[in-house]
């Protein structure tokens, strides 16, 4: 895998994708600045009237529901059935999924037009899959048996890569399944690192046909990068920082040297 990441992120650095992001409102600067440090071009379109051709004009599309209203999964509703038309990949972040209602039943119907890859935290694909507010059913341990059995089960009925973060990081396509252990526990102090995750996914996806190990790349290269921003940081503040700066010096040889990835 090693070697297959660094190629990947070769291919994104030298195509330099446009990646479509209709994301939360919250975290638009830093996932903006984070998949132009690591060599992807994002643009941040929402308006329902040009989501279609905007999604032609790039390589893949980020849906984030973390500041979900009406209009704005008018837009996301409209830009994945734009993708699925040509044929454009595109990954699911269905935040906070099982705290409401609407919440829940607006990222079910975006679940149905078949994203490549949904990418969440444990309790976030429970609530997904199985339809439940609040997001019990399954264990809320990402690395627990029950739950990568649910991951599998789910990854071939729906035919998609599904990814898990947490303190462990999982990745499953309903035959493979890869564990990654890189990243630091300041990660979780600063807001968006799970959008951040999920737009690297989608600029990665744009530079392989295999949604498995785009998404594999995109995890492990931010894992890397924040552990090693880590080293870097006194807190959050300057955590920020040395995580672009960390993302944009990423190579084979830290992703030789740092990588701690199962397969």
């Amino acid at each position: 895998m090693h070697l297959i990441i660094s190629n990947l992120l070769k291919k994104l650095r030298s195509t330099q994708p446009l990646v479509h992001n209709i994301t939360n409102h919250v975290v638009m600067n830093s996932t903006a600045n984070a998949l132009l440090a690591i060599g992807a071009s994002p643009v941040m379109a929402h308006a329902h009237e040009e989501v279609a051709e905007m999604v032609a004009l790039s390589g893949s599309l980020v849906v984030n529901t973390g500041t979900l209203t009406s209009q704005t999964l008018a837009s996301m509703v409209g830009a994945a059935k734009a993708a699925n038309t040509i044929n454009k990949p595109w990954v699911l972040d269905p935040v906070g999924v099982g705290a409401t209602p609407f919440r829940l039943s607006s990222n079910q119907q975006l679940l149905q037009l078949k994203p490549s890859v949904v990418k969440g935290n444990a309790s976030e694909m429970t609530a997904l899959f199985n339809g439940e507010l609040g997001g019990k059913g399954v264990d809320s341990d990402s690395g627990s048996e029950s739950t990568l059995r649910f991951l599998q089960a789910k990854a071939r009925e729906h035919n998609l890569t599904i990814v898990v973060t947490g303190e462990l990081d999982f990745i499953a396509d309903g035959e493979r399944l890869a564990k990654i252990s890189n990243g630091d526990a300041m990660m979780a102090r600063v807001t968006g690192m799970g959008c951040t995750a999920t737009a690297l996914i989608g600029a990665f996806l744009a530079v392989t046909d295999c949604y498995w190990e785009a998404s594999v790349a995109a995890i492990a290269c931010l894992g890397i990068a924040g552990e090693l921003a880590a080293k870097n940081s006194v807190g959050p503040g300057s955590f920020q920082f040395q995580l672009l700066d960390q993302l944009y010096q990423l190579d084979h040889h830290r992703i030789d040297r740092y990588l701690a990835i199962d397969v």
